[in-house]
């Protein structure tokens, strides 16, 4: 599949997990996402189950509770309209990742995050948070 049909359907179910509170990511005149910074560090998480993904450049790390250490993985960059996504693979299995605008909240901490996250790891979809450097989750730092 293109990434751009994967970001679509990536994007469909971000939607589907958290409805975002703005949709400042959305150009009218659909000029691709440009609210991240390619050099920006990016870090997605969620719970049930915890899992963990930071994007620096073209690197991710994939962490687990079962996977401290994490798995350092190549990752591939994209834009679409409303949102940005990563690909790559993880131990032989397909990752898309996707950040959307929208305020988010991961249900375990007091934490407020500028992002959706949706990940689409084999055949299995997770849906949790996300921020960058420049924007940060807010609330306590360690919950």
């Amino acid at each position: 599949m293109q990434p751009r049909l994967l970001l679509l359907a990536a994007l469909a179910l971000a939607a589907a997990a958290c409805t975002p509170a703005q949709t400042d990511g959305i150009d009218p005149e659909g000029k691709p996402f440009d609210k991240v910074a390619p050099q920006e560090a990016v870090t997605m998480l969620g719970t049930e189950p915890f899992w963990n993904l930071a994007v620096t450049g073209e690197e991710g790390l994939w962490t687990t509770p079962d996977n401290q250490p994490g798995t350092r993985f190549a990752v591939k960059r994209f834009a679409g309209n409303g949102g940005l996504g990563f690909s790559g693979a993880v131990d032989g299995k397909p990752l898309t990742a996707t950040l959307t605008p929208g305020q988010c909240s991961d249900g375990m901490s007091e934490r407020s995050f500028p992002y959706v996250a949706t990940i689409a790891l084999g055949g299995e979809t997770l849906r949790g948070c996300g921020y960058t450097d420049s924007q940060p989750f807010t609330g306590p730092e360690a919950p």
